[in-house]
């Protein structure tokens, strides 16, 4: 009897009410914003004006805006699933306009006197979900309770599914503004992300099962014999996975910001945003180059080129365990990572502070502080960090962006030198409404708007930052160039561009210095004996 695998290119689309599935719409309070501030009014502009979104889809200076991609075709469809969202998830609409009311109470009532007549005011369906505070400085806030809201109606799974779909090439439109409608040649499985239906598919790319059993299995997930699953699986069997089994470390790049080390006996991935198999003009590394078993999957920070579920998923069934940057608790720009991680079925994840870290076989993980990269906002659950693995120190230091440089002098102090380093330089950078605007109940000056920026280290930043670890290797990454990250990043540079010419600067005052440097791209491999 004939077995099969699942096929290298079946692109796998996580979705929330038919969006593209983003960390933010996994906590029930970030996906209520985004669902009322983001997508009905989306939606609602689509309708409106279906041709004015088709032009600027087109245009490059409009990339990563928000524009529906259909060509200005299907609004109907459009328009009855914007009808469907405000049926189906009333409770996050009405959760939505609860935290907007909430905001504006404070700020006309909060006056720095006690709290605790507020607490009637509180709209009906947040009370015991928040707790209200004054900073030192009398501004007053509130803190969202998350695992009550998690275990609340506000929590859904029927909102998650997964559309696959086969891929032969790079280029996929914007995700983040463009609803998936009818799957087309895809297949739509209606099934949360933390069933364990979602591993049994998953590792069907390795182990094979027969016919007969996947059909079981995709019923499971709620899809019957549809005549176009069987094009998503093969009987040939792939190559099997050489595991590193030299001296030293090796480690490989999967682009972006996504970084495979490797010992005999251990293995991290940092960042896990990966690139499916087809035939393609510029070399990568793939889903079929990841070991069977991932000791670690280590996360430097909370935005969906970073933390990508589209990836998380696919080799959750592989992780052992997930490692997060801990959160300040209950702030709105600010959800729990680990809470969404536990509630969407992984099972080992470990929060880390600064200074904490996790002891391997072969070493340390230790969570350094990460300045910048997130508009101002206050924003905690993000870290740089230092693995120790023998005689080699490896700094991920990720989009940390030099704007105090007092805190590197302090944490050289701490830890000593760095071998090599890793470092985003995207030092433009989305303004601060391109990723939080939903979040905010007040309309952002435009000029306020635009001085507040997702921005990495430019150049005197980022050698700063070389020179007090005293880095005998130097690497850039996080850049968004790879060609297969497009649909969740929207960058197209120049040679002109400021995130080239600054990250050019910096590879060559390391190399006129004697320190290796390279801005990485594509694929790279590096053995460290």
């Amino acid at each position: 009897m004939d077995e099969y695998y699942l096929r290298e290119n079946v692109q796998v689309e996580p979705l929330f009410d038919r969006w593209y599935a983003w960390s933010y719409l996994i906590p029930p309070a970030t996906a209520a914003r985004n669902i009322t501030e983001r997508h009905i009014k989306i939606m609602d502009s689509y309708v409106n004006a279906p041709q004015v979104h088709a032009n600027a889809v087109k245009n490059p200076k409009l990339l990563g805006g928000p524009f529906i991609d259909y060509g200005g075709k299907r609004t109907d469809e459009i328009k009855a699933l914007k009808e469907q969202t405000l049926a189906k998830r009333s409770d996050l609409c009405n959760l939505s306009r609860a935290l907007n009311d909430l905001d504006g109470m404070l700020l006309a009532r909060a006056k720095g006197y006690s709290l605790e007549p507020l607490y009637p005011a509180i709209p009906e369906i947040l009370r015991g979900y928040v707790e209200l505070g004054y900073d030192l400085n009398n501004q007053p806030s509130f803190r969202l309770v998350e695992p009550l809201i998690y275990r609340s109606k506000y929590y859904d799974k029927s909102a998650q599914s997964l559309m696959l779909s086969l891929t032969q090439q790079d280029d996929r439109p914007f995700v983040l503004s463009t609803p998936r409608l009818d799957p087309g040649e895809g297949v739509h499985l209606e099934v949360p992300f933390d069933n364990s239906v979602v591993n049994d598919l998953f590792r069907l790319k390795t182990h094979a099962k027969s016919w007969n059993e996947i059909l079981h299995l995709l019923a499971e997930a709620g899809c019957r014999n549809d005549v176009r699953i069987k094009s998503f699986f093969t009987t040939q069997r792939p190559e099997p996975y050489q595991r590193y089994d030299g001296a030293g470390v090796r480690w490989r790049y999967f682009g972006h910001a996504c970084i495979l080390v490797e010992t005999r006996g251990m293995s991290i991935l940092f960042d896990p945003v990966v690139s499916y198999s087809y035939p393609a003009n510029l070399r990568r590394y793939t889903y079929a180059d990841l070991p069977q078993t991932i000791d670690y999957v280590v996360i430097t920070h909370n935005h969906q080129d970073h933390l990508l579920f589209e990836t998380l998923l696919q080799i959750r069934n592989k992780v052992k365990h997930v490692v997060v940057p801990r959160n300040s608790g209950g702030t709105l720009q600010d959800p729990s990572m680990k809470l969404l991680l536990d509630n969407t079925g992984f099972q080992s994840v470990i929060e880390l502070g600064e200074f904490q870290q996790v002891n391997t076989e072969v070493g340390s993980i230790l969570g350094l502080p990460f300045f910048g990269e997130h508009a101002d906002l206050n924003v905690q659950s993000k870290l740089a960090y230092l693995v120790r693995i023998g005689k080699h120190n490896l700094l991920f230091a990720a989009d940390s962006c030099n704007v105090e440089p007092f805190l590197y002098k302090h944490v050289h102090a701490a830890v000593g030198n760095a071998d090599a380093i890793f470092l985003g330089m995207e030092c433009d950078g989305a303004p601060l409404s391109w990723l939080y605007g939903p979040l905010m109940t007040r309309k952002v000056e435009r000029s306020m708007d635009e001085s507040r920026r997702l921005a990495g280290s430019h150049f005197e930043q980022a050698h700063d930052i070389v020179q007090r670890f005293g880095c005998r290797e130097v690497y850039v990454y996080a850049m968004g160039q790879e060609p297969w990250l497009n649909y969740v990043m929207s960058i197209k540079y120049t040679t002109e561009s400021r995130p080239i010419t600054e990250s050019n600067r910096l590879v060559n005052e390391c190399r006129a210095r004697g320190i290796q440097a390279e801005r990485l791209f594509g694929e790279k491999e590096i053995l460290c004996h």
